[in-house]
């Protein structure tokens, strides 16, 4: 009865792993096929009702404090359309200063001061080293454009301000690199001067500070804008798994997720007004922000704009600044605009104080477990200079963590067997008595100090800890194509190989859902044999079950991260080893050989 009872618990977790295989897996990547073909009909058609127009910034009054104004910085149309060319044409047309780092290059666009050109020189499209670099953000003009822009909006008396269409005049050398910042200035017609220091350290944070001096004879205000605005999605949702699209933590609402449906239903989400946070719009692996002043209240947004060109955005708008005259005043905004490195986006928030600047990572709601796992693995990796062996080692280290209950667990399993005699006379004594039967079996195992259910621990225990390693080798960017041995060079994709064409042997694809590779045969082979460790069950369906489920995890796994499938194999590898060491040091019978030949004895024929 026990051994049923652990067997169907063994099933039932089964099911939800399988369960939660095809709603956090399958389903967003069938919906995002479908949205990636809606994406292209609609940029093909959109293409078709180019308009080059683009107005600046309106003027007008100034907006009550904590109002984000139409027109400014978000609902202004932009390119009326994605322009016909090469991002290279977009990028020569208009006047640049270079950006050179150690972790990023591209330009800076003079016309706005846009930081519409990073290109992420650490990261690859592929494994393939001579594969495109990233490009984060492009110009507005291309079908994927997206920027960060600073600016700023006021009254009459302000004249005309920093927008979309001013044209800065850069000071000095054009180049922006971390030991030599770039001064942009602009003078309006009122007698306000800007001046903008752009800064940038050696990864993806630069710092826009902007020094504005009121020549004129009259005090002014004017409020502070900044905005990301991006022109695509991903076709490739990540649904269900972690967050892709418009994201903050602001005011007293703090972490704030909202996907890029929800924002094309709602048109914006507006927060409460807020003195310090964060807001931007977050990729998988890559990320654009804005960290606001936080000398002045700002009101943060998050928009979608279907006029002309459709388009999403984030954006805040500062309360007023008011400059006497003869004075000026100084504005910094951080950009943060690069890849989300665990270490680097931590220091960040130390560092600069940015508040939970950790959240653009998505480690989920069981952040406790998954945060953990990664620092572990990444330490590891630090020591053995691989991810693979890091996990592998992890594992090791997450097994002799549960030990003593693993221990007791498979202490309590063999004397489950040693007892079974007992167990069945007590079955047969009370045969038409349940009830007897019940208590017959509890003072069985209290004199016998066995625990039931001690069996399912090491299965219960398993299931968090996948999760997490799951969760750390699809959200963090330090597993991203990094490398294995031989044939298994991204622990954060699934095994390339396939039993079906020989491994590749046979020069012919093999369809998506037969790529049954190396490292899943493995896994599979280790769960038949720590399954054979212990008696078949007795009930044919049972057995059917009990035969077939190391096959249907081989399919399952075999479209799951390959460092997954590894730690799954390697796990089941020390599992046996444990088990089979304990039920011997107990004296129980460790049923795997019988059940290995039972495979290939012949079977007796039922008698006539």
């Amino acid at each position: 009865m026990e051994n049923n009872r652990n067997f169907f618990i063994t099933i039932a977790l089964s099911v939800l792993i399988l369960t939660l295989w095809q709603v956090f897996y399958m389903n967003p990547r069938i919906e995002a096929q479908r949205e990636a073909a809606r994406i292209e009909a609609e940029r093909v058609e959109q293409e078709k009702k180019t308009d080059p127009a683009t107005p600046g910034v309106a003027g007008g009054e100034l907006p009550p404090q904590g109002a984000v104004p139409e027109g400014t910085p978000g609902s202004a149309p932009e390119t009326g359309g994605a322009a016909a060319g090469t991002r290279e044409a977009a990028l020569a047309a208009s006047a640049r200063v270079k950006i050179d780092t150690p972790s990023i290059s591209g330009s800076i666009n003079l016309t706005g001061a846009r930081i519409d050109d990073v290109r992420l020189k650490d990261y690859r499209l592929t494994i393939d080293k001579t594969s495109p670099i990233i490009e984060l953000l492009n110009p507005a003009a291309l079908p994927n454009g997206q920027y960060a822009e600073i600016g700023y909006v006021g009254t009459g008396e302000t004249g005309a301000l920093p927008g979309p269409d001013t044209v800065w005049t850069v000071e000095g050398e054009p180049v922006l690199t971390p030991a030599t910042p770039v001064t942009l200035t602009y003078v309006n017609d009122k007698g306000l001067t800007f001046r903008r220091t752009i800064a940038v350290d050696a990864e993806y944070m630069f710092t826009v500070s902007d020094t504005i001096a009121n020549a004129g004879g009259a005090p002014v205000a004017l409020s502070n804008y900044g905005r990301v605005t991006r022109f695509d999605k991903p076709k490739v949702a990540s649904a269900y798994v972690l967050h892709e699209g418009l994201i903050g933590v602001t005011g007293e609402e703090g972490l704030q997720e909202i996907s890029y449906s929800t924002i094309e239903k709602d048109k914006q989400v507006v927060p409460g007004k807020s003195n310090d946070g964060w807001l931007g719009i977050t990729d998988k692996y890559w990320a654009a922000a804005l960290v606001p002043s936080g000398s002045q209240p700002f009101q943060p947004r998050f928009a979608y704009f279907s006029d002309n060109r459709p388009r999403y955005q984030v954006d805040f708008i500062t309360d007023a600044i008011s400059i006497p005259a003869g004075q000026s005043a100084t504005v910094e905004t951080l950009v943060f605009a690069g890849a989300k490195e665990v270490a680097q986006i931590n220091a960040y928030e130390k560092d600069r104080g940015i508040r939970q600047f950790e959240l653009l990572i998505d480690w989920g709601w069981f952040y406790f477990i998954t945060k953990p796992m990664f620092w572990l693995i990444d330490t590891l990796y630090k020591l053995f200079g691989n991810f693979g062996l890091s996990i592998l080692a992890t594992t090791v280290i997450v097994k002799a963590v549960f030990f003593p209950l693993a221990n007791k667990s498979y202490k309590s399993m063999a004397n489950m067997k040693k007892v079974q005699p007992a167990m069945l006379e007590i079955r047969e004594k009370y045969a038409d008595d349940k009830m007897k039967q019940q208590q017959a079996m509890m003072e069985l195992y209290k004199k016998e100090k066995i625990n039931p259910i001690a069996g399912c621990w090491p299965i219960l225990l398993q299931i968090p800890v996948f999760f997490s390693l799951y969760k750390v080798l699809y959200i963090t960017i330090e597993m991203r194509h990094a490398p294995f041995f031989g044939w298994i060079q991204d622990l954060a994709a699934p095994d390339p190989t396939s039993i079906f064409n020989l491994f590749g042997l046979l020069p012919y694809a093999v369809p998506e859902f037969l790529h049954i590779g190396v490292w899943p045969l493995i896994m599979g082979i280790t769960m038949f044999l720590q399954m054979r460790m212990n008696p078949t069950p007795p009930d044919p369906t049972q057995a059917m079950i009990f035969n077939w489920m190391p096959v249907v995890f081989t399919f399952m796994l075999a479209s799951f991260p390959a460092g997954l499938v590894i730690y799954w194999a390697w796990n089941n590898f020390l599992s046996i080893v444990q088990q089979g060491v304990i039920m011997k040091r107990q004296g129980a019978k460790i049923e795997l050989w019988d059940n290995l030949g039972g495979l290939f004895r012949k079977k007796p024929k039922p008698a006539e």
